[in-house]
C-alpha cells in the first residue's frame, strides 16, 4: 500500500487516500470473495483520478495492492496458494526476451480457495511493460477473461472496445474463477454498480473543468 502525506491544500481522505474534495469511499462496497486478489499498480496511476484499483481494492476484503513497475522477485508470499496471472493468452505483439507462460493446471481450479489471483494496474501499454520487465510475472500461468461483458468504463480510452477497467477486469475473473457468470454473478453486482456512480462521478467532475 502506499501512504501520501497530506498537505494543507489538499487534505487527503485517510481511507481511500484521495483529496478529500474527490473522495471515493461514498462508493466502496464490501463484497465477499473467495479467491485471494492482488493487484500490482503501475506506479503512474496511483494519482489517476479516474482509476478504478483502490475503489477495488477497498471493497475487497481478501485484497492487497502493490505498488511498483518491476517485480523481480515474486511480491506475493510462497504460502502454498497457486498463483495465477489475470492476462490475455496471447499479447497482440511478442518480444524475444518475453518468456512463454507455463499452463494454467486445470487442477489448480477445483479449489477457488487456494488461489490468488494477480491483477496488473495501468493501460495497455504500462501493464505489458510491467509483464516483460518482471520474470517473476512472466513466470505465472495466465488467465484469460472469457465472453467478455461490454466495459462501464467511458471515462478512459481503451485500444480495444472489450478492454475493461481494472475493477470490472477482476470482477469478471472472480465470477469466472468462483463459478459466478461473467459479470461476477449477484455478489459482485453492487459494486459493479457503485462502479457506474464512480464513473459517472469522475466524468461529471472532467465536464465541470471545462
Amino acid at each position: 500500500m502506499v501512504f501520501l502525506a497530506p498537505s494543507p491544500q489538499r487534505p487527503l481522505c485517510g481511507r481511500c487516500l484521495r483529496p478529500q474534495s474527490t473522495c471515493i469511499c461514498l462508493w466502496v462496497r464490501p463484497t465477499a470473495h473467495v479467491v485471494e486478489v492482488l493487484v500490482l499498480q503501475h506506479p503512474l496511476e496511483v494519482h489517476q483520478a479516474k482509476g478504478s484499483a483502490r475503489l477495488l481494492h477497498l471493497s475487497l476484503p481478501n485484497s492487497q495492492l502493490h505498488v511498483g513497475e518491476v517485480f523481480a522477485a515474486p511480491p506475493w508470499p510462497m504460502d502454498g496458494k497457486h498463483t495465477l496471472l489475470l492476462y490475455p493468452d496471447t499479447p497482440q505483439d511478442t518480444a524475444p526476451d518475453l518468456r512463454a507462460p507455463p499452463p494454467l493446471p486445470p487442477e489448480w481450479l477445483r479449489d477457488p480457495s487456494r488461489l490468488r489471483l494477480v491483477v496488473l494496474d495501468g493501460t495497455w501499454r504500462k501493464s505489458r511493460k510491467m509483464l516483460y520487465q518482471s520474470p517473476a510475472l512472466q513466470a505465472l500461468p495466465r488467465l484469460a477473461l472469457r465472453d467478455v461483458p461490454p466495459s462501464r468504463y467511458a471515462i478512459r480510452k481503451a485500444h480495444q472496445p472489450h478492454q475493461l477497467s481494472t475493477l470490472e477486469a477482476t470482477c469478471a475473473a472472480l465470477g469466472q474463477l468462483e463459478g459466478s457468470g461473467k459479470d461476477g454473478g449477484g455478489r459482485f453486482q453492487a459494486l459493479l454498480e457503485a462502479f457506474d456512480g464512480f464513473v459517472a462521478e469522475r466524468a461529471g467532475l472532467r465536464a465541470d473543468r471545462y
